[in-house]
Formats: structure tokens, sequence, C-alpha cells
């Protein structure tokens, strides 16, 4: 599990850092880092070192400074480094051991010469801002930048890409941001590298150690890893039977959105629980998904009568009617973790007044965009700028865990503990995915519930997140070679997920 943190927070750790080791070797340890990775590249995907063509975009700051630090490396190393200076300053000690490296530093005002340059090269270091920038790049930067593009040069950002924000994935202006193939950042995690847009920018991303970690408080922001996922889907071991691994209850479908109803149950049988249990509403629904699924269970019983159940999920395909309602409040009376999606989402935006989820276990809610803003959530609490701090906030008042879905689907707890999810993609926009994310989500709740014995909102929000991230897994193993996919496909490549990850947390 690794944490992503706040601008400000990296700042106390580099100061406090810094007061030990001296200003000078933290910037040094980045550009150490940073040049390593160019010349990985350059020998991976490049012409090699000696004789490649590097430029630096260099601004004012200490990420330029960092940038012409890697740059004088890079010159050591054989590789041809100009700097083109966007700013009437630069960092002094960097351009210093930039020049005295052999390095030529050539002004952004000379766009003609510093356009031949970047149209020339290999390799583009973007180092105009770092982390304390915010709003869009300037014009002479956006055009460097811009023709960085145009170049074909392999483009490496330098902590992160300049004109997104590092603490909401924002960005000001999709005009004037660069687009970076690869980024190097140091010293931890930053949010906005994580979280779209800023993240569709990023490219891969890097992390170089430069000594911050023992500076560091315990993350709340975190980025789950593939052991971290298999511990929400234990192998079950020769003491486990169907009722230790977990009871699932779905209540999903109805007479006009089947397929809602098969998706879910699909996706809670691959949960790792050991039975899922639908319920019958009565509308002829049960009876095709056990003709469908041999192995699940249907009854007409009150959710609160089925004292086996270890969680429930309700509400893909359930419909906003009288009987929509009173199912959800029955749901909601029972004493294990629910996971409230869709339909559900809908009827509780129908409530009167404030709306608060104060249940003895946790109530996982499951919101798109559209829905979080029917909450009422949205704009007042900027998820569309700000995703990490709009799902904190919404789970703080509503007092659940709050999955707020979308690229880079952020999963909040009450306490403020917070996910950002890195395994989805674009593929998963398809209708009826999120349908299956609510059964594998509540499976997953149920086998936790289970061996457990309870879950506080901290650990629903853990299995929670651990489920998106199977769910987003699934979802590129069923892509894979370019298949366009539906969440049929995702349903069906849960188990090649699962088994990936186990693999993943044993080697």
């Amino acid at each position: 599990m690794r944490g992503a943190y706040d601008v400000a927070t990296v700042r106390l750790a580099e100061a406090a850092v810094m007061d030990d080791v001296g200003p000078s070797v933290l910037m040094q340890r980045a550009a150490v880092g940073l040049a390593d990775m160019c010349t990985a590249l350059l020998r991976t995907v490049g012409p090699g070192v000696a004789g490649s063509r590097v430029v630096i975009l260099a601004g004012s700051g200490s990420n330029g400074g960092d940038a012409l630090h890697a740059g004088a490396l890079l010159l050591q190393r054989g590789a041809s480094v100009a700097a083109v200076l966007l700013a009437d300053s630069v960092h002094e000690a960097g351009r210093r051991s930039f020049v005295a490296a052999g390095g030529l530093c050539l002004s952004g005002a000379d766009t003609l010469s510093a356009s031949e340059l970047i149209a020339d090269a290999d390799v583009v270091l973007d180092g105009i801002v770092g982390i304390g920038g915010l709003g869009p790049l300037r014009p002479l930067a956006a055009e460097m930048s811009q023709c960085a593009a145009d170049s074909g040069a392999l483009i490496v950002a330098v902590d992160l890409p300049s004109g997104v924000n590092a603490d909401t994935g924002s960005v000001a202006d999709t005009q004037a941001v660069v687009g970076a193939d690869v980024t190097v950042t140091f010293g931890c995690l930053k949010p906005g590298l994580l979280v779209a847009p800023a993240r569709d920018h990023a490219g891969a991303v890097t992390l170089v150690d430069i000594g911050l970690t023992s500076a560091l408080p315990a993350a709340t922001l975190l980025v789950l890893d593939h052991a971290d996922i298999a511990r929400c889907v234990p192998e079950p071991s020769t003491e486990d039977y169907k009722y230790s691994r977990g009871v699932v209850g779905i209540v999903a479908g109805s007479g006009r959105y089947r397929g809602a109803g098969f998706l879910a149950t699909g996706g809670a049988r691959h949960g790792n629980a050991g039975m899922v249990h639908y319920l019958d509403r009565g509308d002829g629904l049960a009876a095709d998904i056990v003709d469908r699924f041999w192995d699940v269970v249907t009854s007409t019983d009150a959710p609160t009568s089925v004292s086996r159940a270890t969680a429930w999920a309700i509400g893909p395909g359930i419909g906003r009617d009288i009987s929509a309602r009173s199912v959800l409040r029955e749901v909601l009376a029972t004493s294990c973790p629910v996971v409230v999606d869709a339909d559900a989402l809908r009827v509780l935006s129908d409530a009167e007044g404030p709306l608060r989820l104060d249940r003895a276990s946790p109530t996982v809610l499951t919101p798109h965009l559209g829905e979080f803003a029917a909450l009422g959530f949205s704009p007042g609490l900027g998820a569309e700028e700000d995703r990490v701090g709009a799902a904190r906030a919404a789970a703080k008042e509503l007092g659940a865990v709050v999955v707020l879905k979308g690229p880079g689907t952020v999963t909040a707890s009450p306490s403020g503990r917070a996910f950002i999810d890195i395994e989805g993609g674009p593929e998963l926009g398809t209708a009826g995915s999120g349908d299956v994310l609510s059964g594998l989500t509540a499976a997953l709740l149920a086998g936790a519930a289970a061996r457990d014995g309870g879950l506080d909102d901290d650990d629903a929000a853990f299995v929670a997140a651990a489920a998106v991230a199977l769910h987003g897994i699934a979802g590129r193993l069923a892509a894979e070679g370019g298949r366009p996919i539906t969440a049929r496909d995702i349903v069906d490549h849960v188990p090649a997920a699962v088994a990936l990850v186990r693999r993943g947390s044993t080697s």
C-alpha cells in the first residue's frame, strides 16, 4: 500500500529532511533519479545515451533546478543537452552545474531556435513548474510545450506534468498543459498523478526515493497494490465452508431491467463469498436467475430474516417505486454491511430532509457523478474539480463510505481515510459495469464480515477499494488485444483478476 500526499505535507517533509542533510541534497538525489530514468529510457526506446539529444524546458523554480542538475549528469554520460530557459531567472545552482558540464542555455524568447532544438530532440524534460504550480501555463511555456508534443520526442515530466494541480488532479486549461509520456516523481505520490484529468497527462509514473519517507506522516490517501487486494479474496482454507466464507444478499433487477439482476448476481458469484442469496420480489426474475446460475439461492424472505447474510447489495435495476423504497428500508434495517447503488441511490436522493446513514454496520454508496449530484453533493462539493475532497466531504456528511466512480475512482470513509484506484480504465464505461461492481463489492464485504466478525467504516472502505481494483483489472483483462467489451465480459474476467492478484501477492 502506498500513500499519496498533498503539497503542504510534502513541503513540510522536505523541510524536515533538509534541516538534517542540507538544502542541496534532496535536489541532487532527485537529479540522479531523473537522470537514471532518462538514461534507461534512451537505452530501451531511444538511440542510446551517447549522442542522444535532450532538451530541458526549465522554469524559475526548483523543478527547473532538478532538470538542470539532471542535464549535467546526462552530459557527463555522453548525451547532447540543451536548456530552453522559460523565465528571466532560473535555479542558479542548477544553471551553473549545467553550464559547467558543457550544457547550452537558450532563452525561450528566441522561439525559432528553441523550436528547432525541440524538433530534433529525442527526449524533452518538462521542468517548467513543479508541485506548487497552479493554473495554466504561461503563453511561452505553452508554446514550447506544444512544440515538444509536435516533435515526437519522448516527454519526461519532472515530479509532475506542468499545468496540472498536484493536490486535486484538475487541469485549468487543457490547451496549456504538458502531456508527458513518463513522469518521474520524487519522494512520494501526489494525488494529481492518480486522478483524472491530470493523470491522463502523466503517462507512466515512476517514483524516485529521495529520503522523505521517515518525515512523512501516516498516509490517509492510499493506493492499493496487488497484495492488498489479495487480502480481500483469500484462498479458502481446509476448514472453510460456505457460511464461513460469507453469504451475500442481492436485491437487483426487475421485470423492466432484467439484465441488472444478472450482472449484479454475476459479479457477486465471483467475489469469493460462499453463497449468493437473491431476493425474489415476485416479478419472475428469480426463477430466471437460478436457471442461469444454478448455485444461487432465492427466497421471498424479508432481508432482516435472512440470518446467514453477512452483506447485501441493493439498487441496480430495482426501479424507484413504492416497493423499491420499501425493500431499501428493509435492507438498511439489517445488521450487516450494505452496498447501495443505482436506483437505490436515487431513492435515497428522494428522501426529504438531511440524509445521514448512521447504521451499526457500514453502508457503502457507489455513485457516479450524476448520482452524486442527485444526492446533493455536486457541484457544491466540487466533484469535478476535486474528486478526493468531494468524496471525503460526502462520506463525512452522510456517515457512509462513498465510492465516487469515474477515472481514478475514489473510495472515502467518514474518518477521512480514502483510496484512489489506479486499475480501472475507460473500457469500464459500458452499460451495466456498475451493476457488476455493486455485486462484487458486496461479496467481498460479505467475506470480510464473515472472517472478521464485523467491519467498521475504515475496514469497509478498504474492502470496497479492493473490489473497485478487481473490477478494473477484470475490465482490462477483458479488453486485452483491443477487444471491445460489455459488462458481461467484465463478469467473466473477475476470476482471472482474482487469480492475478493472488499470484502477485505470493511472488
